[in-house]
């Protein structure tokens, strides 16, 4: 069974940054495809935040395109959301998600809270 544990996650001041990490343990040899942050916020859906590709390429949400920055490493097999300049908005439960590089297995982690509040 693969699991995926954030950290990171805490109370900032806007314009502040934090770094969420995700950290992927499973079965040897086991790899994950596409990784991908997401958030949920009291009250409305779980939303893409971010997503990574094998290849490296990336996508972000219009709300935090400029001002998060996704990538992983895979030698760790960790998984990182850098934000910046963060709002009072981007206050939400992020979690971790990631696809097996093989068959059709979709993993989440349980989620870490991030509060932007002055």
């Amino acid at each position: 069974q693969v699991q995926l544990v954030e950290s990171g996650g805490g109370l900032m001041q806007p314009g502040g940054s934090l770094r969420l990490s995700c950290s992927s343990s499973g079965r040897r040899g086991f790899n994950l495809g596409i990784m991908a942050w997401y958030r949920q916020a009291p009250g409305k859906e779980r939303e893409l935040v971010a997503r990574i590709v094998p290849g490296g390429s990336t996508m972000y949400a219009d709300s935090v395109k400029g001002r998060f920055t996704i990538y992983r490493d895979i030698a760790k097999k960790t998984l990182y959301l850098q934000m910046n300049s963060v709002k009072p908005e981007d206050t939400a439960v992020y979690y971790c998600y990631g696809e097996a590089v093989i068959g059709t297995d979709v993993y989440w982690g349980q989620g870490t809270q991030v509060t932007v509040s002055s």
